[in-house]
């Protein structure tokens, strides 16, 4: 039976990588980091691999038992792993906005979540611009930075006023509905999964819905917002985690008044 890893030492590990892998090249660049495009269009930064490469070799010094998945792993491999996990997998994403990360914008994250017998056990989101760490254990809360977060002090808000929407990945047809009959006041749309779902965990906004979001981008937000009070699920109406690496939509809400009201919005 795997003895899950102290929380605390987790965060320890994450915030200083970041502050050594991260910050140090975001606060130093001249202009933008430099990028390479991966197969799949998005962008990889040297601090992408620094960073996973930093967790890879102390995630396994401290917890040589359990495996490691990163983002930046080939599919291949990271099939494998998930096909034998029997101790238990990291899922890791070194660097959620990437994009932001290298054009200067001070809005992406480290996301780690554990993953055993297929439920998320621990997850960790770490904000380096703002040195906010959400973080959560299975039954046992959500935290930002060491103070519980509950959404039950908005368990009596039925409007929606502020929604976070990546219009990208959705359907055309979606996105224009969206547009055109807007059931909030306001929208944003910050770019990095992670923090998103953290953000709603945080009460940082009422919903959310993103039509493409990989395991390593929600997997450890997906446990914070679930331990905080928060709801989820696909556009078809399933639990956003799987457990496969195959891309998930997702529909995220501060309540279950809230959720409903803009679930059947959007899938009406």
């Amino acid at each position: 039976m795997l003895e899950l890893p102290n929380l605390k030492q987790l965060i320890d590990i994450i915030r200083l990588a970041a502050r050594n892998e991260l910050l140090t090249r975001f606060h130093n660049h001249a202009k933008r980091i430099v990028s390479d495009e991966k197969s799949d269009s998005s962008i990889i930064t040297e601090a992408d691999l620094a960073m996973q490469k930093t967790l890879y070799e102390k995630f396994s010094t401290h917890w040589p038992t359990v495996t490691f998945l990163g983002e930046e792993m080939p599919e291949s491999q990271q099939e494998a792993i998930l096909a034998d996990n029997s101790n238990g997998v990291w899922i890791v994403d070194p660097i959620d906005g990437t994009s932001n990360y290298s054009l200067g914008i001070p809005y992406y994250s480290v996301s780690v979540a554990l993953v055993k017998d297929g439920n998320i056990q621990l997850a960790v989101v770490y904000d380096p611009s703002r040195d906010e760490c959400f973080s959560a254990q299975s039954g046992q809360g959500a935290y930002l930075n060491g103070t519980c977060l509950s959404l039950s002090d908005v368990k009596d808000v039925c409007e929606i006023q502020t929604a976070m929407v990546d219009f990208k990945r959705l359907s055309p047809a979606l996105a224009q509905k969206i547009v055109a009959n807007p059931p909030y006041r306001s929208q944003r749309s910050f770019g990095s999964v992670a923090l998103d779902w953290c953000w709603i965990a945080a009460a940082r906004g009422d919903v959310n819905v993103h039509g493409k979001q990989n395991l390593w981008d929600y997997c450890a937000g997906a446990l914070i917002l679930s331990e905080a009070g928060g709801f989820n699920s696909t556009l078809d109406g399933e639990p956003v985690f799987n457990g496969s690496l195959s891309p998930r939509s997702a529909v995220l809400a501060i309540n279950e008044p809230i959720y409903r009201r803009w679930y059947e919005f959007l899938t009406a």
